[in-house]
């Protein structure tokens, strides 16, 4: 499968990966998949780039047929190739509601990700926390101080669209430090991220919750 991947066809866009992925959907080509991780390992870059992009489209779409290979996208966010790091803590965001104990007994690199990767990693990382919180109690209130210093201290930019990812993990019990951090970052938003942080908000208050 990995001579079909857009670097191995000569290509520079990802229509080729994208495809494949979809192919080894409709396939449940186990070994396939396997060989595409495998790939992961490749000394070419741009080949374990693109196998990369191939896992986390699965796990777009059908999330199960990676998650058995959690352990290989929490080892590749040590890389040094930020693309490897962001497109591994992508995987990861997509398979956590199935692997939260492994990835939570890992929680110390990926932390470590969070905090020195690019802003793909950073916000892929925040729906790892919310989706840990969400998963077990035991996790909940690590996970949910992380995402609070984080809504906390981020960009104004960034505090609508976490804010989102977040609220996964919001419930009755926890909704009021979670606002009290959306109301004291409103003042300093511009006009349509207030609409979206209010939009939120408001949610919350009629009960809506995503968990």
């Amino acid at each position: 499968m990995v001579e079909k991947i857009a670097f191995n066809l000569g290509r520079n866009d990802e229509k080729p990966n994208i495809d494949l992925a979809i192919e080894l959907i409709n396939l449940k080509d186990l070994e396939g998949i396997k060989e595409i991780v495998d790939g992961l390992k490749n000394k070419k870059e741009q080949i374990a780039n693109d196998c990369i992009k191939v896992l986390y489209e699965i796990g777009e779409r059908n999330p199960e047929l990676i998650a058995e290979y959690v352990l290989d996208f929490i080892n590749i966010l040590k890389s040094r190739n930020n693309r490897l790091v962001w497109g591994g803590m992508t995987a990861i965001s997509k398979i956590t509601f199935l692997k939260p104990k492994e990835i939570f007994e890992n929680i110390e690199i990926i932390v470590n990700a969070y905090e020195n990767g690019s802003v793909i990693t950073r916000d892929n990382s925040i729906s790892v926390f919310a989706e840990l919180a969400k998963a077990d109690k035991k996790y909940e209130r690590l996970m949910l101080k992380k995402i609070l210093e984080h809504l906390t201290n981020c960009r104004p930019k960034e505090v609508g669209q976490h804010a989102e990812r977040a609220f996964i993990c919001i419930n009755q019990k926890n909704s009021k430090e979670f606002i009290s951090v959306l109301l004291k970052r409103r003042e300093n938003l511009s006009e349509p991220q207030k609409k979206r942080v209010d939009k939120l908000i408001k949610n919350i208050e009629k009960g809506n919750f995503n968990s």
